[in-house]
C-alpha cells in the first residue's frame, strides 16, 4: 500500500464521510418532532391500510 502514491487521503475522507453521517443523524434525532416519530412508529401497525398484503 506504501507504493501508492496519495494512499494517505482515503482513510481521512472515509472518517470524514462516517463523521458527517452519524453528525447529520444525530442532528435529524434531536430536532425531528415527537409527532412524527409517533406517526412513523404506528406505520407498520396502521389498519386503515389500503394496500393489499403480499403475502
Amino acid at each position: 500500500m506504501e507504493s501508492i502514491e496519495g494512499i494517505q487521503v482515503y482513510p481521512m475522507i472515509s472518517l470524514l464521510i462516517f463523521f458527517l453521517f452519524f453528525a447529520l443523524l444525530f442532528w435529524w434525532v434531536f430536532t425531528a418532532t415527537k409527532d412524527h416519530i409517533q406517526e412513523m412508529g404506528e406505520l407498520p401497525l396502521d389498519k386503515n391500510d389500503n394496500q393489499n398484503p403480499i403475502l
